[in-house]
């Protein structure tokens, strides 16, 4: 009650629209570069604060043309006062940042950029919201492409694309917004309520963050937040966890799994199904992978529910070509081929990635270090012919590598470990970057990761 008193008192008194308020937005990046644009056209009075200084001057100078105070390089003590209304966290701070310790302390309500946005959406607007460990960006995408081809009011936002503040001024009454949700985004949710919401699966990953397993799932539940039997929820009925923290909410439920077949999608004879009905032959998808038709089969019950004609559904599936980051293909080079798997940030997508190909793989592991351990990859490494391992977690890999009997080499950056691995390939080896872990050691975010790795690829004669 004492956290919430100011944001309750705000909504109770009709005066919670981001407008003449006094906002603190800590981190910059590009949830916070949006959030400051759309709150600077609203009358706020707006800190921007963000430790780096290596940040876009272009958008910095737009911010601070726009009246934004653009505070760089440090977290000084004196910025942050009781007389701010709200404190716009970027997903990515933990919540033990002593700026939001100082807010919770005098009762400054912390949100995030996704929160503040929700307030700003037209009415009626439909929200489809995807989280789970793994899959995501994949399935939200899908989701996105699978509406796009019956309705031309469908924006892509959150975690992938832009963030949902970048379309305030775009989105119109009756608009769908498909949005990738993270557990960064949901442990500072308020009122933020979806019209469908998508459960991938749960895994033991972000542990860091969340500080322990029963707390991450936990905030995950917080997708079906305020939802009723008017609401969807598709669960991923293989995954206990998943069953297990669905339970008691009260959304319609939808299930689906590649593994069992008593949901309303399966895998059977080849076939993606949907309630009985053979819907999609496998071998007519570009897209292989049983994880990757868990990902369809979430699309194929959201198009369905909402109205999308099946025969665009299908055409939509079955020529998807993949996400960016996410196993992409790169280029054949010499009867090599590369994949930038940027966005396996932990070993679960790396087992995924790997388990994906039965031909020898040459795979780039490393990142940033958060105590992880590379056991669970010991049973998935059958076609790893080599590890080329950098970063912070350079040396756990290469010591996991060496008591599996697996030749592994230590480099110092991507671009070393690249350039060895494609030196040292053969005739029909897989190059991989699949790296398990995150990229913050050495990178901003994992789409740079990808985009150097596909730079050096590409360089190569």
């Amino acid at each position: 009650y004492i956290f919430f008193s100011k944001l309750w008192y705000n909504i109770v008194a009709g005066d919670y629209m981001f407008e003449n308020k006094k906002i603190f937005i800590l981190g910059m990046a590009r949830s916070g570069y949006e959030a400051a644009k759309v709150l600077a056209k609203r009358g706020n009075t707006i800190t921007l604060n963000d430790m780096s200084i290596d940040q876009d001057l272009d958008k910095v100078k737009e911010l601070e043309s726009l009246g934004v105070s653009v505070i760089l390089g440090s977290h000084p003590d004196d910025i942050l006062t009781p007389d701010f209304d709200y404190l716009i966290k970027n997903p990515g701070i933990r919540n033990d940042h002593k700026y939001v310790l100082y807010a919770n302390k005098h009762h400054i309500p912390v949100i995030n950029e996704i929160e503040m946005a929700y307030h700003l959406l037209p009415k009626n607007v439909k929200i489809v919201g995807i989280t789970g460990s793994n899959g995501k960006t994949t399935t939200t995408t899908l989701i996105y492409e699978v509406l796009k081809n019956g309705s031309n009011n469908v924006h892509l936002t959150g975690n992938v694309g832009l963030p949902l503040s970048g379309f305030i001024d775009k989105i119109k009454e009756g608009d769908t917004i498909v949005i990738e949700i993270a557990g960064h985004h949901l442990a500072n949710f308020i009122d933020f309520k979806t019209d469908i919401s998508v459960l991938t699966n749960l895994l033991p990953v972000h542990l860091d963050f969340h500080g322990s397993y029963e707390n991450y799932i936990n905030i995950k539940k917080r997708i079906f937040n305020f939802h009723t039997p008017k609401e969807l929820a598709i669960i991923n009925c293989g995954n206990e966890d998943c069953l297990k923290i669905t339970k008691d909410i009260k959304s319609t439920k939808m299930y689906f799994s590649s593994s069992i077949k008593n949901g309303d999608a399966y895998l059977e004879d080849g076939y993606i199904c949907y309630q009985g009905n053979k819907i999609i032959n496998t071998k007519d998808i570009i897209l292989k992978g049983n994880h990757n038709y868990e990902n369809m089969m979430c699309a194929l019950i959201v198009g369905i529910y909402m109205g999308i004609d099946i025969e665009k559904i299908k055409y939509t599936l079955t020529n998807f070509k993949g996400v960016e980051h996410r196993i992409e293909f790169v280029r054949r080079l010499n009867e090599r081929e590369f994949y930038n798997d940027s966005k396996s940030t932990n070993n679960k997508a790396t087992q995924i990635a790997v388990s994906s190909f039965n031909r020898p793989i040459m795979l780039i592991l490393g990142g940033l270090d958060r105590g992880q351990s590379f056991d669970e990859l010991k049973d998935y490494m059958g076609n790893v012919k080599q590890i080329f391992c950098y970063g912070e977690t350079k040396y756990k890999i290469e010591s996991f590598a060496k008591e599996n009997n697996i030749a592994v080499t230590v480099l110092n950056n991507l671009e070393e470990a690249t350039k060895l691995a494609y030196s040292l390939s053969e005739e029909g080896d897989i190059i991989l970057l699949s790296p398990a872990c995150a990229s913050w050691d050495q990178y901003k975010c994992f789409e740079d990761r990808g985009d150097e790795f596909k730079k050096i690829v590409n360089n190569f004669e």
